[in-house]
Formats: structure tokens, C-alpha cells, sequence
């Protein structure tokens, strides 16, 4: 029997649950404030190693898991709704699928207010004015308000990546100058 990708295994777990939690935000008429709750568990995601030890390591227990979760969303001030929901997610062992359930719940939040998601790579950091113009530009080609995710990675020398759904646009200079290599390679 063949193992299972475990990024695929990872995707629908948490699709499930942000799609479950979206419900009962909707319902609870708080997608807003659920949204601006995980916004804030990912910020401390982001910044904190053992948080991100936490929530990756099958090491501690359920219980474990659960006590220490609580205590950071009782200290974050995140309850209601998402301080419920992440106490299930450690009980049932899946916080090693949080990210993922942040993003997922992220793109059906956005998709519900008729918004599209675009992950932007780009060499260097955008000002928000490059943002904005951006912002625009793919509210032009979509015609829908689009939200940016912005990532900087610098091996891309200069340009950006931008990717919404299944389409790709990549003008970073590291694949112009690859696309250079491969094609001097053809003629000489």
C-alpha cells in the first residue's frame, strides 16, 4: 500500500477544519473577528520557536499540547471562537496543521467577501505604495479586490513571482537570466 503525501494529507486536514470554522463564524456572524484572531495566533506563530516547536512536535501530548495553546490564547487574548477551535486542534492532535488552517480559512474568508488571494515572491521588500499599484494591476486582470500575501525572497535578484489559483506570473530576473543560460546553451 503506498504512504500517502503528507503535504496532501496536511492540505485536507486543515481545509476541513477551516472550512468547519468558517461555519461557525458565519453563523456566529464573526468572520471578521475570527479572521483578525488568527491573524494575531500567526503573528505569534511567526515570531515565537517554541510556539512553532509546540504546534510541530508530535513529542508532547495532547494534554500538553492543549494546557500550553490555552495559556497562549488566554495571554494573546484570542477567545470566543478560535479559542475554542485551537483547543480542539490540540486535542485532537492536528496542530501540526494550524498553518495551514490559517491559510485555508484565509482563502474561503476572502473568497466568501468575493475577494481572490495572490502569494507574491519578490527580491526586496514592496513600499505600500508598490502595493497598492499592484493590488491594482491584479484587480485589473481578476476584476475582483485582490489581497496580497507578500514573501521577500532575494534569490530572485530583482522582479516578482505572483501566483493566484493555478496561474503564475514570473518576471523575476533569476528566471529571465536562467531562461538567458538555457537558450546560449541551445546555440552555442
Amino acid at each position: 500500500m503506498p504512504v500517502a503525501d503528507t503535504s496532501q494529507m496536511i492540505s485536507g486536514v486543515a481545509e476541513r477544519y477551516a472550512s468547519s470554522l468558517f461555519e461557525l463564524a458565519r453563523e456566529a456572524g464573526s468572520i471578521d473577528a475570527v479572521s483578525a484572531d488568527l491573524d494575531r495566533f500567526q503573528a505569534l506563530l511567526d515570531e515565537s520557536d517554541d510556539l512553532k516547536r509546540l504546534v510541530a512536535s508530535p513529542v508532547f501530548s495532547a494534554e500538553e499540547q492543549q494546557r500550553a495553546i490555552s495559556a497562549v490564547a488566554a495571554k494573546a487574548g484570542i477567545a470566543g471562537v478560535v479559542g475554542n477551535f485551537l483547543k480542539v486542534v490540540a486535542s485532537n492532535r492536528r496542530l501540526f496543521a494550524l498553518p495551514g488552517m490559517i491559510r485555508a480559512f484565509r482563502q474561503i474568508a476572502a473568497e466568501h467577501r468575493g475577494e481572490v488571494t495572490a502569494e507574491v515572491t519578490s527580491a526586496h521588500a514592496l513600499t505600500a505604495a508598490q502595493e497598492k499599484e499592484l493590488k491594482s494591476a491584479l484587480k485589473g486582470v481578476t476584476g475582483k479586490n485582490v489581497d496580497v500575501n507578500v514573501t521577500v525572497d532575494p534569490t530572485l535578484l530583482g522582479g516578482l513571482i505572483v501566483k493566484i489559483g493555478s496561474r503564475q506570473i514570473d518576471t523575476s530576473l533569476r528566471t529571465k537570466l536562467s531562461t538567458l543560460k538555457l537558450a546560449l546553451k541551445e546555440v552555442g
